[in-house]
């Protein structure tokens, strides 16, 4: 049962929240609220929120492209900006379409894009055996398998040649600017979920190197990058053998590569 707050309390909450960097600390204030059974679970939670810890963390499950999903603390949470990854990937699908989520976190990528077509067989993989437990118990619910390894060591050969969405939503933050990330992503998010190397490409790569072996003719690759670094990961796709294109949204403040395998 959630804890019934005061407008006096709610206030004072909301201040504490906002003061804390929290920016849309009306809503935090009620989610926490709604999340909890007593006045002092209520302050335990925002005190963990003031000093830092991701919101989701502290809720057990994140909202998005419409879905709540479950996430544990030390996955990585899926950001808003990453929804126009998905909304292009969605674009490019058809009904029955064969969809591989790398990097795959709480499975929150792959969900949303498997939810919205019909018929769809998603597979996904991540190196962490948390973020794998994670997305096999989202996966029981809205359908999926997941597969603990590094990137497509783990995915069954039957895969290969096979699939026609292929998202991963890898690290592409430069090692170098690391520490300017704000604390919560910086102290409580895995470093191998952030960090790209020396110019935040490193694990694109890799992706873009083994992809046309695992992607059908005609699939699909998709990549979310930083605005500097677009082309760079444009041309690294090129060099892959798969046809590149760079997509932009204002709206979600984010820059997409689509590489496709060409039939």
């Amino acid at each position: 049962m959630a804890v019934q707050l005061s407008p006096a309390e709610t206030e004072s909450l909301v201040a504490q929240l906002r003061a804390a960097g929290c920016v849309f600390a009306e809503d935090e204030a009620r989610l926490l609220a709604a999340a909890t059974d007593s006045p002092g679970e209520l302050a335990e939670l925002s005190a963990r929120r003031i000093d830092g810890t991701p919101l989701e963390y502290l809720l057990g499950w994140v909202e998005f492209f419409g879905l709540r999903i479950a996430i544990e603390p030390g996955v990585f949470v899926p950001r808003k900006r990453t929804e126009f990854l998905v909304r292009e990937a969605i674009a490019h699908a058809v009904s029955g379409a064969t969809v591989l989520d790398l990097c795959c976190g709480c499975g929150a990528v792959g969900i949303a894009i498997s939810s919205a077509i019909d018929g769809a067989d998603l597979s996904a993989a991540d190196i962490d055996p948390v973020a794998v437990r994670n997305a096999t118990q989202n996966f029981a619910v809205f359908g999926g398998r997941a597969y603990e390894g590094d990137l497509f060591d783990p995915l069954p050969d039957a895969l290969r040649g096979r699939v026609d969405i292929l998202t991963a939503n890898v690290p592409y933050v430069p090692t170098e600017a690391l520490s300017l990330l704000p604390p919560e992503a910086r102290d409580f998010e895995p470093l191998v979920t952030l960090d790209g190397g020396a110019d935040g490409l490193d694990v694109l790569r890799r992706v873009a190197a083994e992809a046309p072996l695992w992607l059908a003719h005609g699939g699909h690759l998709f990549f979310e990058t930083g605005d500097d670094q677009a082309l760079a990961a444009s041309e690294i796709i090129t060099a892959a053998g798969l046809a590149s294109r760079i997509v932009t949204s204002v709206q979600f403040h984010t820059t997409v590569v689509v590489g496709t395998r060409r039939g």
